[in-house]
């Protein structure tokens, strides 16, 4: 079913188009874009809140500037939905986040108005501030260059090294702050804090619209004129706040905060802010899932709800006759409550994703050992081993692909160092519809090439279980070396999970089903895969032989060799990138001890691969388990004659 646009947003092909109409049909139009935004996730789902807050805004700037040639960059992309449905692809928004259709966030090979690639927060002020650089040094002083990002990505430490910059130059850049007091999860910290002052202050908020017109009358008497309101102001913002302007102590001009679903007023700003030079920023309080109430009671449940019956509110769930398998989210956050009960050291991080990686199942029973650090990998990873430091056990869970954020310090802070912080990468392997932004290929790479460091992969529950079990225990604690455990998005296999925690022996593999001619070696829940495909090829009479290698570092060298010794053909299958992974470190095994086999390595290439649900994109890169099977195939019957 596609959807149909409202009268007015269905003559908007172009923001050419929008910025023909008459400023008093804005508001008609901001509606009906949020409803077909309703409409259409209500369907096809997708991030909703996000979006649904930003309607007026995304209006306001397409009306105002003039893009594509004024630069537009959407933080994080979350928030992106009716900038997409403005800029020529609402005919195609129905396809957004599934597999061949449209991102679900903004993307530079998908239209020119998408200045700037993102998914991962806090990048917007850096591009947008290096967009205008680019701008003047090459004579183009009348491009502008707008920064949206949120109060929640703004608590990350890219956005103030982009702030610190921009203060010190003379570019044409705008920084929207979009204040909603939440990212996906409720915000934390002090900044959080001071936003609120500022948008309480009724005193400063009297006296700021008082200065804002000084200003607007002011500033056509040339440049002194307005550097003398510009320190009025500064000094009224200084007093009357309990604390000085974090933003003008960074020489970024600081308006606002204003209503940012006042669309008249906001249009009327924006058009002021054109004409005043330098970097400044903008404050501009929305709500998150703004004109749907369930959305607006309960913005965290709403960030990306699935499909929903839009009259009701009522979310879709499916119902199964039989127990389903949790989870593997929501398998570590109750495994770490229950390891934390029984062991008063254990301690719980997360950047910003408590729901996302069920952390929150502890912040909730044990607020004290759990901590929500904000958008900040960084932080997380060196908090978590300053804690370490001083003897507490440390769980940080991060997505996999955000780790990457933080690489430097679980080198520099972490395995240096000999410090013993337990990594749960959540989301390893393919995201699924959130796409290569959010794909967790590289962990397993980067991770094992580190000295000191410990890498495993659980196939079930039980697997993740008894992996975080040992890399609590007192053993591997004493060992002083990080423990890194990865898994997928989604479901896991076990029904019945809740199984005896068993310690492991660290880099000990196993024997899942005895074979001939093959070994199948693989590493995570990938390996479920595995069993399916020998199941599949025993009815044809081929019967390989399967492995759990459980670790990449260390590897299970004396079951490598007992492989290597009766086999000379070996497949390996993994989720993460072929380049330096699994694979690569069984090839590393065989070429250090002389071994001669055939060997084939199934896994992420070394290419992007864009979005779609996750066995569309393991059939695509040729591990699922028709794909496996296939290999089985062509390693046996590669170069042999077969008679039919």
């Amino acid at each position: 079913m596609l959807i149909t646009p409202g009268p007015l947003l269905a003559t908007i092909n172009t923001p050419d188009d929008l910025r023909k109409l008459d400023k008093s049909r804005l508001f008609q139009l901001a509606d009906e874009l949020r409803q077909f935004i309703i409409d259409d996730v209500s369907v096809f789902g997708g991030h909703f809140g996000a979006s649904l807050g930003v309607v007026e805004l995304t209006v306001a700037l397409h009306y105002v500037f003039n893009t594509p040639d004024d630069k537009l960059i959407w933080d994080v992309g979350h928030q992106a939905y009716g900038h997409k449905i403005l800029t020529g692809r609402r005919e195609k928004f129905h396809t957004n986040r599934f597999y061949k259709g449209l991102s679900g966030f903004p993307k530079r090979k998908e239209s020119e108005y998408d200045a700037f690639g993102v998914g991962h927060s806090s990048t917007s002020i850096s591009a947008a501030l290096g967009m205008a650089v680019a701008s003047q040094l090459q004579g183009n002083h009348e491009r502008h260059h707008i920064a949206v990002i949120g109060d929640g990505a703004m608590t990350a430490g890219e956005a103030f090294e982009g702030m610190n910059h921009a203060g010190a130059t003379d570019s044409n850049l705008l920084i929207v702050l979009n204040d909603n007091c939440i990212s996906i999860d409720p915000n934390v910290g002090a900044l959080r804090e001071y936003l609120t002052d500022i948008t309480t202050s009724q005193t400063y908020n009297k006296v700021k619209e008082e200065v804002w017109n000084l200003l607007g009358k002011m500033s056509k008497f040339g440049k002194s004129a307005q550097e003398i309101v510009s320190k009025v102001e500064s000094s009224i913002k200084s007093s009357l706040l309990d604390q000085s302007n974090l933003f003008e102590s960074l020489n970024l001009r600081y308006f606002g905060p204003i209503d940012g679903h006042d669309i008249d007023h906001l249009t009327s700003v924006l058009d002021d802010l054109k004409k005043i030079p330098g970097p400044k920023l903008l404050h501009v309080l929305t709500v998150k899932g703004k004109g749907y109430a369930p959305a607006e009671k309960d913005q965290t449940k709403w960030h990306a709800p699935g499909l929903f019956d839009k009259v009701t509110g009522v979310i879709q769930k499916k119902v199964y006759d039989t127990p389903q398998p949790p989870k593997y989210q929501d398998v570590f956050g109750n495994t770490l409550v229950e390891l934390a009960e029984q062991n008063p050291l254990i301690v719980g991080v997360t950047p910003a994703m408590p729901s996302g990686s069920s952390m929150n199942i502890m912040m909730k029973v044990m607020p004290k050992r759990a901590f929500d650090v904000g958008i900040a990998e960084q932080h997380a990873v060196t908090f978590s081993a300053g804690m370490a430091a001083q003897g507490e056990i440390v769980f940080c869970n991060i997505y996999s692909t955000f780790m990457q954020r933080a690489y430097d310090q679980v080198i520099h802070d972490v395995c240096i160092q000999e410090l013993p912080v337990i990594f749960c990468l959540d989301r390893a392997g393919f995201a699924g519809a959130d796409g290569p932004t959010h794909h967790g290929a590289y962990d397993i790479a980067f991770m094992r090439c580190i000295p000191n460091m410990i890498v495993a992969a659980p196939m079930n529950e039980q697997e993740l279980r008894n992996m975080m079990y040992t890399a609590q225990s007192e053993k591997v604690q004493q060992g002083k070396h990080a423990f890194t455990i990865r898994y997928p998005r989604g479901e896991g296999v076990m029904p019945n999970w809740k199984t005896p925690f068993e310690a492991q022996e660290i880099g000990k593999g196993r024997l899942i089903s005895e074979g001939e001619e093959v070994a199948i070696l693989t590493i995570g829940h990938i390996g479920n895969y595995a069993v399916d495909a020998v199941t599949m090829l025993a009815k044809e009479g081929i019967q390989p032989a399967h492995y759990d290698m459980r670790y990449v570092k260390p590897l299970d060298e004396a079951l490598l060799h007992q492989i290597f010794s009766r086999f000379d053909k070996v497949l390996t299958v993994e989720d993460g990138c072929l380049m330096g992974g699994f694979g690569s470190a069984v090839l590393e095994f065989m070429a250090n001890h002389g071994y001669m086999a055939r060997v084939k390595r199934l896994g992420i290439p070394d290419a992007v691969v864009e979005h779609g649900e996750q066995i569309q994109l393991h059939n695509e890169c040729g591990f699922d388990p028709q794909g496996i099977a296939n290999a089985v195939r062509e390693l046996i019957f590669t170069g042999r004659t077969v008679v039919i």
